[in-house]
């Protein structure tokens, strides 16, 4: 057998000189974090030092040169996620992963991102294209550097292709797909309930929440009482039926910001507090970085967190100005009724029928033959995909289409010296709207909306389809400096926003309805912040960290005191569950039961009240989540009223339907959780940060993905955590006291499994402890020379 013997032993070698090649490749493609490297387009040596997390520190002599060195840093540790960016947002993805990623490609060639990226390269100044062609330079440096492709690649069988201009320009239309992602449909929906019910019953549905007001202004909006009127019978039949009955308390993703001005900061000091809401993924979407270079004014030294694919610093502090985003949730888009001829090749504007645009788009794909797809345009905007059943095209008028809806003037905050500088940058610069919160080293603050604001006139039903045909323009270019939103120096001292809305009056009406937060975690915010005299960065760091459930409070006690009665209690078994929701539903604890019995229960009911309402969307080819609808301020006034008229046709009765939300709720419970002693709120809300390819290559995933566990918070209080959504960063900070500042990030710097640095600050993050905003001792120091 001495031959077996010999294969055997062969094939034992072979499979561990393959084992050591693949460690050697994967070793090969880690970021060079020590010793020297040449970068020829620099002009000066820089240096990038990364602290025992990996926190970096570039130093350079200018700020071109810091571009580059960033730029050499961010592909070296997360070029993978840089790719997906710019070919999710481009629609290029099924050139890397095959055709499975077609339909997502198509959809996305509607916007034709890269051609309006290339348009807003054409018009970018000279000194902002300066700074991007600094940093691609420097990303294709350090994608050259590595010694070998990066592990993603290796499982995909695929090289990377270089960075160019266009694909940071990407980057950021790929955060307008994340931050405005409606994209029109919620406008159809609004159009099509408001046609098919009363209008006094449209305006009770469709109003905004007068229980949670929170506006910085002080404004209120009066609540809409339910009609006296009968409920329409599509809100009530029973002959149609939901498939997916799912409605959604906001339109987009969210994120938290606030501030006190130096009256109510330890010290006398304006301090910023941060935490954008996003998909949780690995790696994080943030990169940490302190940015040192020299110019005409001097020194500069800021530090924040950067977003891998561009070359500025997102949010943060320069020093003297700190600041921090919170999506605006405002109508940023308009949907226009299209009347096309009957070959659907022209449309009426102006009184004229004019041509729709054909572009041809080709799609390249792994593995097969390219194929192009046709997008058609109008004067207003692409055509969109999505018709009515009767045939009607739109088209979708968008901030995102427009040159002004992207550029570089972000990098203003970078260098801005007080609070007035940073305000008057906010106006034009081209990122999806952000509520901007900035506080300086004098003790100021200030709230205004960063981004372009649309300017519309004659267009009164902005979140309904419009009939643009007459030609006057319902846009008349963007709003001017001087006339955006705003309030600086406010009286009370102290400033907050989580999405919902900002303010009242004619600024409302300019800013527009896109799908507010509810408000219920903006008012705990804000009663946080009035709950003391004076603040530090801790104590903000715990409004942050703030999951008591106050807004479930009043359907907790709804459960006790009129559904949970004795003998409902005693016929079904629901003494344990009565007893949980009596005991642990005051916070979004992982461990408490409660919080998830009484969470379910709210959604299982409303689901049931607008289960209609949901059929009638399905029937008209959309969905209930299209709509701006909040269904807690609707939902809670027809339980409490509980008319006959007003019962879903499929309910006995108003007591009837919320028994059936209990016991409903309570078997998905056990289904999902093998048992109701199993369903704790941690159990049902995991981190569950997951790498793009772990789903693909499940063998890999313990490897790929971050560690998970049950997570407090949830959607309405301020610490945001609902099934792989929540806090993607989380920072305190005190313009020119950044050493006492807070900053931590999900996951870690690199993008790189097998980095240190892949999971540095995961655990810091997990359990809620603050991590320093500046970097610590220097533990690596590479040198890039020219």
């Amino acid at each position: 057998m001495t031959w077996l013997k010999r294969i055997v032993a062969g094939l034992l070698l072979l499979v561990g000189l393959l084992a050591l090649a693949l460690w050697l490749a994967l070793r090969g493609s880690l970021a060079q974090l020590d010793g020297e490297r040449s970068v020829a387009s620099l002009s000066a040596p820089a240096e990038a030092q990364r602290d025992a997390r990996g926190y970096v520190t570039i130093t350079a002599e200018n700020r071109l040169d810091v571009a580059r060195a960033l730029g050499f840093v961010h592909a070296q540790e997360r070029f993978f996620q840089m790719d997906l960016m710019r070919r999710n947002a481009a629609g290029e993805l099924s050139a890397l992963v095959g055709a499975m990623a077609l339909p997502l490609d198509k959809a996305r060639r509607l916007h034709r991102f890269r051609h309006r990226a290339g348009a807003a390269l054409a018009a970018m100044p000279a000194a902002d294209r300066a700074l991007l062609d600094a940093y691609v330079d420097g990303v294709n440096a350090g994608l050259s550097a590595l010694g070998s492709r990066p592990p993603e690649y290796l499982l995909l069988r695929q090289s990377p292709t270089p960075w160019v201009a266009a694909d940071t320009l990407l980057v950021g239309y790929g955060l307008y797909l994340d931050l405005q992602g409606a994209q029109g449909r919620d406008d159809i929906a609004m159009g099509r309930l408001h046609d098919a019910i009363p209008a006094d019953w449209y305006a009770f549905l469709m109003q905004h929440s007068a229980d949670w007001q929170a506006a910085l202004d002080d404004s209120r909006v009066v609540a809409v009482p339910l009609p006296a009127t009968p409920m329409p019978e599509a809100l009530r039949a029973a002959k149609l039926a939901c498939s997916d009955c799912r409605l959604r308390d906001s339109r987009d993703l969210g994120s938290n910001n606030f501030a006190v001005a130096a009256a109510h900061g330890a010290e006398g000091r304006a301090i910023v507090a941060d935490d954008m809401h996003l998909g949780l993924r690995s790696p994080g979407t943030w990169f940490k970085a302190r940015l040192r270079w020299k110019d005409a004014a001097g020194n500069r030294d800021i530090a924040g967190v950067t977003l891998a694919g561009t070359p500025l610093l997102i949010v943060g502090s320069n020093g003297r100005v700190a600041w921090g985003f919170t999506n605006t949730t405002s109508d940023w888009a308009d949907v226009v009724t299209l009347k096309l001829n009957a070959a659907g090749t022209h449309y009426l504007a102006g009184g004229v029928e004019k041509p729709l645009a054909r572009r041809v788009e080709r799609i390249e794909i792994a593995g097969e033959a390219a194929v192009d797809h046709e997008v058609l345009e109008s004067e207003w905007g692409p055509v969109m995909a999505q018709q009515a059943p009767d045939g009607q095209a739109y088209a979708l008028r968008w901030v995102a289409h427009d040159a002004e809806g992207m550029n570089l003037r972000l990098a203003q905050l970078e260098t801005a010296a007080n609070v007035d500088e940073a305000v008057r940058s906010a106006a034009g610069t081209g990122v999806p709207a952000q509520n901007l919160l900035v506080a300086d080293a004098t003790g100021r603050i200030a709230w205004t909306v960063l981004g372009a604001v649309p300017k519309r006139v004659g267009a009164d039903d902005i979140d309904r389809p419009q009939d643009w045909s007459d030609g006057r323009p319902r846009w008349q270019g963007y709003l001017a400096p001087a006339e955006q939103p705003r309030i600086v120096d406010p009286a009370d001292g102290r400033l907050w926003t989580a999405n919902s809305r900002m303010v009242g009056g004619a600024a409302m009406q300019t800013l527009g309805n896109g799908g507010w937060d509810l408000g219920a975690r903006a008012t705990q915010i804000r009663d946080g912040l009035r709950a003391q005299a004076a603040f530090d960065e801790a104590g903000l760091h715990a409004i942050q960290l703030d999951h008591r459930a106050l807004f479930l409070q009043r359907w907790r006690q709804l459960l006790l005191d009129r559904v949970l009665t004795p003998d409902f209690v005693a016929a079904h078994g629901l003494a344990d569950y009565r007893a949980e929701v009596d005991q642990s539903a005051d916070a979004a604890r992982p461990e408490a039961k409660g919080y998830l019995l009484v969470r379910a229960f709210r959604e299982r009911a409303l689901q049931q009240v607008f289960a209609p309402l949901a059929a009638l969307m399905e029937a008209n080819g959309l969905k209930a989540s299209d709509l701006q609808l909040v269904p807690e301020t609707p939902g809670w006034a027809l339980i409490h009223a509980a008319r006959p008229d007003t019962l879903p046709a499929a309910h006995k009765s108003w007591p009837e339907l919320l028994q059936r939300a209990v016991l409903d709720s309570r078997a998905a419970l056990v289904a999902r959780h093998g048992s109701l002693a199993a369903a704790t709120w941690g159990a049902d809300n995991t981190t569950a940060m997951r790498h793009p390819l772990s789903a693909a290559v499940p063998a890999l995933s313990g490897w790929l993905d971050q560690a998970s566990q049950g997570m407090a918070g949830d959607a309405h209080m301020p610490r945001v955590h609902n099934h792989g959504h929540g806090q993607s960063q989380r920072m305190v900070v005190s313009p020119g006291h950044e050493e006492r500042g807070i900053l931590v990030i999900p996951g870690g710097q690199s993008g790189h499994p097998m980095s240190p640095f892949y999971r540095s600050d995961h655990a810091a993050w997990l359990a809620g402890e603050p991590l320093a905003f500046l970097p610590g001792e220097t533990q690596h120091r590479l040198v890039l020379r020219p």
